[in-house]
């Protein structure tokens, strides 16, 4: 019987991600707090730049825009947001979203598949995502169990489980 794998990504959903933003432009047009301080959340090709006359105020908006984006299920280890900074007479936020999973981080998974899992899973990076296998589907799926139990800095999802 041949081996059967899973592939383990970190990846955002755009259509998500748009919805997301889409609440947040809603709400900070809507609340009273954001009358006059010039708040705003918008797409800056494939980052995000969220802005307001004030720096408490652009925190503010990126804690709305937090809450939209986990009650559309996407997890905030997923989004890089930089520090506040003063552009003009506005303060403004820089927001990307983490799609991959970066080398040292790949490794580290690597490594605790390796010394945690049961020891006919094998795992290689394939780029940017990495490739598990083994004869046992048990197995696999208490591979995924371990990975969700583990405190790591990125956002993993579990694809193509054959």
């Amino acid at each position: 019987m041949a081996d059967s794998s899973f592939d383990i990504v970190s990846k955002v959903d755009n259509m998500e991600a748009q919805n997301a933003v889409g609440q947040a432009q809603k709400e900070l047009a809507q609340r009273y707090d954001f009358k006059g301080v010039g708040a705003s959340v918008e797409w800056s090709g494939e980052k995000l730049l969220l802005k307001a006359n004030a720096e408490e105020r652009v925190k503010a908006v990126l804690e709305v825009l937090e809450q939209k984006l986990i009650k559309r299920g996407i997890t905030l280890r997923s989004i890089d947001a930089g520090d506040p900074y003063a552009s003009g007479k506005e303060y403004r936020i820089d927001v990307s979203f983490k799609n991959g999973i970066a080398s040292d981080d790949a490794k580290k998974i690597s490594k605790i598949i390796r010394d945690e899992a049961p020891k006919s899973v094998k795992s290689q990076i394939q780029g940017d995502e990495l490739r598990v296998q083994s004869k046992s589907r048990d197995d696999l799926q208490s591979t995924m169990a371990l990975l969700k139990g583990k405190d790591l800095d990125v956002a993993l999802q579990f694809v193509n489980f054959r």
